[in-house]
């Protein structure tokens, strides 16, 4: 399975950006995905994931009504729409695919990973 995330930028404070995540290699049928999240200095933390069915959105409390995450079965494709963007979401974002059956916000439960792209929200 191979991911590959792109759509990061430089925004403003209050702008929105949509990060897609094309998935080759496994249909998304048969793949849980998540958006984990990782700023200069600190640890990699999870931000969103969609089950395998599509029936089952996870976000962390820090996004909860900004961020959406849908997917386009027919592109293969996972998105990460983000509202009201703060200064504070300032990371590189990466999709990660997961194989287990249950949708978890444990990025050890995710065994492949796309490369990152980088979101800047200037303040």
């Amino acid at each position: 399975v191979q991911l590959q995330a792109s759509g990061g930028g430089l925004v403003q404070a209050g702008d929105s950006l949509r990060l897609s995540c094309t998935v080759s290699g496994r249909i998304l049928s048969l793949l849980n995905i998540g958006w984990f999240r990782q700023a200069p200095g600190k640890e990699r933390e999870f931000v969103a994931a969609i089950s395998r069915t599509g029936s089952t959105m996870k976000y962390a409390d820090s996004v909860k009504g900004r961020f959406t995450i849908s997917r386009d079965t027919a592109k293969n494709t996972v998105y990460l729409q983000m509202n009201s963007l703060k200064f504070e979401d300032t990371a590189v974002y990466y999709c990660a695919a997961s194989t287990i059956v249950e949708v978890t916000t444990a990025a050890v439960r995710y065994r492949n990973w796309g490369q990152g792209t980088l979101v800047t929200v200037s303040s």
